[in-house]
Order: C-alpha cells, then structure tokens, then sequence
C-alpha cells in the first residue's frame, strides 16, 4: 500500500465530484437542508424554552397571588407546570414532538401532558419535524450513496481500472483512495452538527456529552462509508451498485424502525385511554368520597380519631376532621394513580428496549437510540418529567389538606355554606399558598447519559467493524 497514490486517488475523486453536477447538486441539496433543520431546531427549541420559562413564572406567580381562599378551592384551582426543552434538543427533539409540553395538576387526578410540538406544528407539514438528526441519519447516507455508489465500477466501465493497475496502483490503494475521498465528504458533512453542537454546549449542554454525541454520528456515516466502499467493489457496473444501496438505505433506515415500532407495540400492548380510564375511575371508588366526612369508608378513621382523642363526636376533636379525611382520601388515591401510571410506563419501557435490540439489524436503529438517550429527549426523561410533576402534584395538595385540618375550625367548616361570616372565617390568607415545588428541567446527570447511550454506540462500532472487515476481504478479492 502506498499512501501517496492512496492520497492522490482521493483527490482525484474529489475533482471529479466538483466536476460532477449530480454530486454538487445533490451535496449543496443535502448540505443546506441540513443547515436549514439546524437553524429552524435551534430557532424553535430556543423560542420554547423562553415561552415555557416564562408561563412557568407566571403561573406560580398567579397561584401564590391568589386571594383568600378555603384550601380546598385551591386544590381544585391547580397550577400548571411546563417541560423546558434540554440543550441538546436543539440537534435531536426525541419524544419531545410527540409527548405534551405542558400539565395541570390538581386534586384527586393525574393529568396527561397536553400540547405536543407536532400538534402545535400540525399546520406546517411534515417538514416541521426535520432535526439535524432526522437528516444526518436519513439524508445524509443518501447523499454518500450518489457519491459513492459508482466510484470503483465506474473505473471498470472505462476500463481505466487496466491502466491504473498496469502502473503502481494496486486494488488495495484503488479501495483506500476511494474510500478515503467518501470518508472525508462524510467528515465535511458533521460541520452543521458541529456547530449545532457548539449552540447546545453554549445554552448548557455537558461538553463530554456533546463529543460523545458527535463521536456516535461519525461512527454512523463511517459505517455508510464502509458500506458504500464494500458493495461498489463487488458489483460490475455503477447501475447495480446503485440499486444495491439503494435497496440497502430502505431497508436499513426506512422499513426496519417502522417494523420495530410495531413489534415492540405488540410485545408489550399498552391500554387505550378509555379502557385505562375505566379501570382507573373503578379502582378510585374504592377509596371513598374524600370531600364526604361520613362517607363509609372512612368509618374506621373516625373511630380511630375518636378514641385517639378520648371525644365522642368529631365536633370535639381539636382537628379538623374534613381535612383529615381528604389527606387520607388523596394518599389512597395517589397510590392508586402511581401504581397505574408505573404499569404504564414500565410497558413504555419495555417497548422502548425492544425497539433498542431492533438496532442490530439496523444502524439507523442504534444511532436514533443512542441520538435521544444521549441527548436526553428520550423516554426516560419524559418519565421523568411525569414523575417529578406528580411529586409537586401530591406535594402541594397535601400542604393544602394540612392547612385545612390545622387552621380550619371544624363548626365553621360545615355551616360556611349557610353562615356567611363563617364562609370568611374559612378562607385562609394568601400568604399561605407560597408553597410550591418546582419541577426540574434538567435532562439526567451526562454519566449516566453515557453508560445508558454506550450499549447502543457499541452496536454502531459492530457495524462499522463489519463492513471495514467486508470492505478489505473484498480487497485481497
């Protein structure tokens, strides 16, 4: 192997893709949608992060600015949280599209995220999903395929390949050259990801965590390059090795992540809204009516507070027993909501590890995998995002109920319906709703980013590995 005659192939292939209209054609095409996804991601993730930051001041604003209430009004007023795009979504939105950005929380219920970016986005087509992701994984192999496909039959349909071998040129230094010029277009093309990088790393994002990302693309286009390189030298003409990649590019990265989807929907089936709804409103009967102090099922927690107390009626109990019964009520019914939503979203989960072992038949699998846990647009942190809002949920309600049992007279409680002095005497200053929690928008610490993404990057190492070993069998052929 001679590395001149190797360094000069390549340069000689990149002349001729300067000269080819096909190859500038197609590169500026896909260079500047490339660039366009970036600077249309980067322009909307930043104009949500400001939007969602600013509702989520105003609406803890409102809350604590609320007049005197009874505490219970503000269970049932609520306050709202809203999901705050992590840096790095800026080159791979993740579930982010299709996940809500914004919940309620209240008493008694938990509430489903509303207002995804594809239902806000609904208007402006399919275009308003590209990310430098979806192009880097889609887009770009494509474009390494039309400079790719024809470089080593195209020497043989010319029969320059005789010519080169009858001087200093060998097959081996022919492959290398080739492979070498496609490695470096592949390496011209990371520019808009390395800039798109450099953006999440300023309004963020761990620098580590932005390498290992860009690591994961580079090993993704060098696998299409080894590929490209392997098929073009084992094929007569640049038509069929055309139409073998081609074939390749829609297996890999068109028909298997669909097919993965589906299976994984089917090994762990998830129930509609209706039927879980269903089950879950059954379930939730079971606890008792919390704003019904008499209500049956709390007869045992009367009792028990009418001996604790040493009083024969509630009456005479020094707390209130209404707020008694609604923390008891929402501390059933939280358990019956998580138990729920964790079998909910263990399936989600297991649908998502299914899709992740779909990543060894396709490259484009893994990288999308590994894009979005790295990323930290994935599952798990949509979980938790519904995990934390469902703290601050259960957080505030229960303050909320203690106030009501501690400072809330009892006699008052029940007349204020009919006595409007004691209807005021139930309403507790404003000073008293300053209670919330916030919910993190951090995506989750970048080491544990790394080990959950590093299955998945070394799924694209195997890849790239066999089609280098594919590659330099065909060349001692």
């Amino acid at each position: 192997m001679n590395l001149r005659v190797v360094a000069a192939i390549a340069r000689d292939e990149w002349r001729y893709w300067r000269r080819s209209k096909l190859g500038m054609i197609s590169s500026a095409a896909v260079l500047l949608l490339t660039a366009a996804s970036l600077l249309s991601t980067v322009t909307r993730v930043e104009t949500e992060r400001i939007t969602r930051d600013n509702f989520q001041v105003e609406a803890e604003e409102t809350f604590a600015s609320q007049p005197a209430r009874h505490p219970h009004r503000m269970i049932h007023y609520g306050h709202y949280v809203f999901r705050v795009p992590p840096p790095l979504s800026v080159i791979d939105p993740g579930v982010d599209a299709f996940t809500g950005t914004v919940m309620f929380l209240e008493g008694h219920r938990q509430n489903a995220a509303v207002f995804s970016l594809r239902y806000s986005a609904a208007q402006a087509g399919p275009l308003a999903e590209l990310s430098p992701a979806f192009a880097y994984q889609i887009l770009v192999p494509l474009l390494l395929i039309v400079l790719g496909f024809g470089s080593i039959p195209r020497e043989r349909e010319a029969k320059t390949d005789y010519l080169l071998y009858a001087g200093s040129v060998t097959a081996t230094d022919l492959c290398l050259g080739k492979t070498l010029a496609l490695a470096g277009a592949a390496l011209l093309s990371l520019a808009p990801l390395g800039l798109g990088l450099v953006v999440a790393w300023g309004a963020g994002a761990s620098l580590t965590i932005a390498v290992y990302l860009f690591i994961g693309y580079a090993i993704y286009l060098l696998t299409w390059v080894f590929l490209i390189s392997a098929l073009s030298g084992v094929v007569a003409t640049a038509a069929a090795s055309f139409s073998m990649l081609l074939a390749c590019w829609v297996a890999l990265c068109v028909v298997v992540p669909p097919i993965a989807g589906a299976v994984a929907m089917g090994s762990a089936p998830v129930d509609g809204k209706v039927a879980s709804d269903y089950a879950l409103g059954r379930a939730l009967r079971s606890t008792g009516d919390g704003h019904n102090a008499a209500d049956p099922a709390f007869a045992g927690l009367r009792a028990q507070l009418l001996e604790q107390y040493e009083v024969s009626d509630v009456a005479d109990l020094p707390i209130n027993i209404r707020g008694v019964v609604a923390q008891v009520a929402e501390s059933k019914q939280g358990e019956i909501l998580n138990t729920f939503a964790d079998e909910r979203m263990s399936k989600e989960s297991a649908q998502s590890q299914v899709v992740g072992w779909f990543g060894l038949l396709s490259p484009a699998l893994a990288l999308k995998n590994f894009s979005v846990i790295t990323a930290g647009t994935d599952l798990r942190q949509y979980h938790g995002f519904l995990r934390d809002a469902e703290a601050v949920r259960y957080d505030f309600v229960q303050k909320l109920n203690a106030l009501h049992i501690e400072q809330l007279a009892y006699s008052d409680d029940i007349q204020r319906s009919n006595d409007p002095e004691a209807e005021q005497r139930t309403r507790l200053n404003a000073a008293n709703w300053r209670m919330l929690e916030e919910v993190s928008s951090l995506p989750r610490p970048a080491s544990t980013r790394l080990l959950e993404g590093f299955p998945h990057l070394l799924i694209m190492l195997a890849w790239c590995a066999f089609m280098a070993w594919v590659g330099v069998r065909n060349m001692k052929k």
